[in-house]
């Protein structure tokens, strides 16, 4: 078939590749504009773009999908289907119903759970076992279209969101072709999704990154590995910022004295109190230093049982 592929991030580079191995003719890409990186805010191309151009590809790079010189530019590419993993932007009623067997996207949870931005980093913060890929044809709402296939996978007591995200990336590749062989064959289910089911995985902010030490030490167990390796957990230690990138957590209490966000244990390993149990940080990065174990981090660092994390300039108790 005649393919246009609308997708940004690394988790869209499977399907793209899944889609030229397959035969289909793509006949463009669409991803997001080049963005400044790092100190010197160098352009970067997304890696959707530099997957397309080693494959010999053409690429657009709209600002804006709605703006009508693109969708002109659209019309010309005369697609039968548009696939969608994780493009970024919301596409308009002009382009969905452009092409004759309509808009296919990829979406990384089971829907109708987890509909919008960030379903595989909120499905690890809420503790999910399990989570899964869909696809779906693609309607005006916000992830509300008809569900075609689905696929489960479970989630692991460690694994963390980038084990989950590139599971589900090589997992959406493989369900896109099987999607796209069964439009083929006018064989595609195609079933309305039940909205009473529908959650929601909202994009990430800054608040989502903090510790609150009065949760649960599960729970904090769950946002840390739900945030590794991006953008990571943080807590303050002084007047610093450290981020925490790997803990486990214990059910047992800590002494009946201490208060959230207390280290109880600085030795072998570093013990934190949380509302219930306690958080045994294993590696963390202070403010302007790197990742390292919590052994290698202590032995540079003071940290000391009495210390509050959690309260920037606090001190002991």
């Amino acid at each position: 078939m005649r393919v246009v592929f609308m997708g940004t991030p690394d988790f869209a580079v499977p399907a793209l590749e899944a889609l030229i191995d397959a035969g289909h003719h793509v006949v463009g890409v669409v991803t997001q504009p080049d963005r400044p990186v790092g100190r010197g805010r160098k352009l970067h191309p997304p890696p959707v773009k530099r997957t397309a151009l080693a494959r010999g590809l053409p690429v657009y790079q709209p600002r804006r999908v709605r703006e009508a010189p693109f969708i002109e530019q659209l019309k010309g590419l005369a697609p039968e289907v548009i696939v969608v993993a994780a493009f970024g932007q919301i596409l308009p009623p002009a382009v969905l119903h452009l092409p004759d067997r309509g808009c296919i996207n990829i979406h990384a949870s089971l829907l109708p759970r987890y509909r919008g931005a960030a379903p595989i980093h909120r499905a690890v913060m809420n503790g999910e076992r399990e989570t899964g890929i869909t696809t779906m044809l693609m309607d005006e709402g916000l992830d509300t279209g008809d569900i075609l296939l689905q696929q489960i996978i479970s989630i692991g007591e460690g694994d963390n969101v980038g084990v989950v995200h590139d599971r589900l990336a090589r997992l959406g590749a493989e369900l896109l072709q099987q999607t796209l062989q069964l439009l083929a064959e006018g064989r595609l289910p195609r079933r309305p999704q039940d909205h009473r089911l529908a959650t929601y995985a909202p994009p990430l902010t800054p608040e989502d990154e903090i510790l609150r030490w009065e949760r649960p030490a599960a729970d904090l167990y769950n946002q840390v590995r739900g945030l590794d390796p991006w953008p990571g957990a943080r807590t303050w230690w002084g007047e610093r910022l450290l981020k925490i990138w790997r803990a486990d957590y214990c059910s047992q209490g800590p002494p009946p004295d201490s208060v959230p966000g207390q280290v109880v244990l600085a030795g072998e390993e570093l013990l934190v109190a949380t509302g219930k149990g306690c958080l045994s940080l294993r590696e963390v990065q202070l403010q302007g230093g790197r990742r390292l174990s919590v052994t290698d981090f202590l032995r540079g660092h003071r940290l000391t049982p009495g210390m509050i994390l959690g309260d920037p300039g606090g001190g002991e108790r």
